[in-house]
C-alpha cells in the first residue's frame, strides 16, 4: 500500500507562510512605535514601586469596602423591603 505524499507539500507551504507572517510581525515590532515605548521603559525605583503598591492597595481596599456595603445591603435591607413591598 503506497502512501501519497501530495498533501505534505501543501501543509509545508501553509506552515511556511504562517511562519513568514509571524516573523514579519516580530520584525515590525523592532522598528515601530512599540519599540520606542520599550526603549523608554525602565525599571521603577524602590520609591516608585512602593507608591504604586500603596495606590493599588488603597484601590483594592476601596473596591472591597464598596462590595461589602453592597453585600450587607442585599442581605439585610433589600429582602425585608421587597417582602414589605410585595405584601
Amino acid at each position: 500500500m503506497a502512501i501519497e505524499n501530495s498533501n505534505i507539500g501543501r501543509v509545508e507551504e501553509i506552515a511556511q507562510s504562517w511562519q513568514d507572517e509571524i516573523e514579519s510581525r516580530v520584525k515590525g515590532l523592532q522598528t515601530g512605535s512599540y519599540a520606542r515605548i520599550l526603549k523608554m521603559a525602565k525599571k521603577p525605583s524602590k520609591q516608585e514601586f512602593r507608591q504604586t503598591v500603596i495606590v493599588c492597595g488603597i484601590g483594592m481596599f476601596v473596591l472591597g469596602a464598596i462590595g461589602f456595603v453592597i453585600l450587607a445591603l442585599m442581605v439585610n435591607v433589600f429582602p425585608p423591603f421587597f417582602s414589605w413591598l410585595t405584601g
